[in-house]
């Protein structure tokens, strides 16, 4: 894959060349997302103060994660299908013996466990078993569809269904640090995996339940969020 990203001289341009070559020929922007922004907020900002008509995301972040987002304008969101297919990489913080029913922090914790019974090999077996190809459920708590509504609409009025499970592949999974109940860790995954669902599968497998604290996405496809600009550095940038 190769995909290129606007450099420093598309800055040196006017806001008018940039207006240009973000319509016409397209431009792909790398975002470092904050925390309890959408991806859809994102992408409305590049359309606001780039003023551009077509523009799309490489893939839906969760609101209470960070990091980074590719964002295409014109002819460019041609390649936002080439990205979605890319491997993503993760950093986060997961709360062992704590289960809340959207996997993070949006929802309430509804049932804790002591772990104080839990070694770091009973950790390290966990994490091995859930590297690899593995089978994983989609949260209640997500944007997937069904009948053309989204599940966390269904899962926020106390709704459930039935969620086929999805083959997804966790290449790299490891625990970096040990603090309490808190774990933090890394992931190298293919798409279409849920951190979430990931972070209580492990809890499940330990039998305490698990929950996501914090969440940051720092890789897509060969992308790197040290490439990456801020919101607000955006907007500033843009302003007329």
């Amino acid at each position: 894959m190769s995909i290129e990203v606007i450099g420093e001289e598309f800055w040196q341009l006017s806001w008018d060349e940039r207006h240009n070559a973000a319509n016409k020929e397209g431009i792909t922007l790398l975002f470092d997302k904050p925390k309890e922004y959408t991806s859809a907020r994102i992408v409305n900002i590049v359309k606001k103060f780039l003023d551009v008509n077509k523009a799309g995301h490489s893939g839906t972040l969760d609101p209470k994660a960070t990091g980074l987002m590719v964002v295409c304008t014109g002819k460019k969101t041609k390649s936002l299908n080439e990205l979605l297919g890319c491997d993503k990489e993760y950093e986060g913080v997961l709360v062992l013996g704590e289960r809340t029913k959207s996997y993070d922090t949006e929802t309430e914790v509804y049932e804790k466990a002591d772990i104080s019974h839990i070694s770091n090999e009973q950790i390290a077996e966990a994490v091995k078993e859930l590297t690899g190809e593995i089978s994983q459920v989609p949260p209640m708590f997500s944007a997937i569809k069904f009948k053309g509504k989204p599940l966390y609409k269904m899962a926020r009025k106390g709704e459930t269904m039935e969620i086929a499970p999805r083959q997804v592949n966790v290449k790299v999974f490891e625990i970096s640090g040990l603090t309490g109940n808190e774990l933090t860790f890394r992931v190298h995954c293919s798409k279409g995996t849920y951190i979430r669902s990931l972070v209580s599968d492990l809890g499940d497998k330990l039998g305490v339940g698990a929950h996501l604290k914090e969440l940051r996405r720092t890789k897509i496809g060969e992308l790197e969020i040290k490439d990456a600009l801020g919101a607000e550095d955006f907007i500033n940038r843009n302003r007329k």
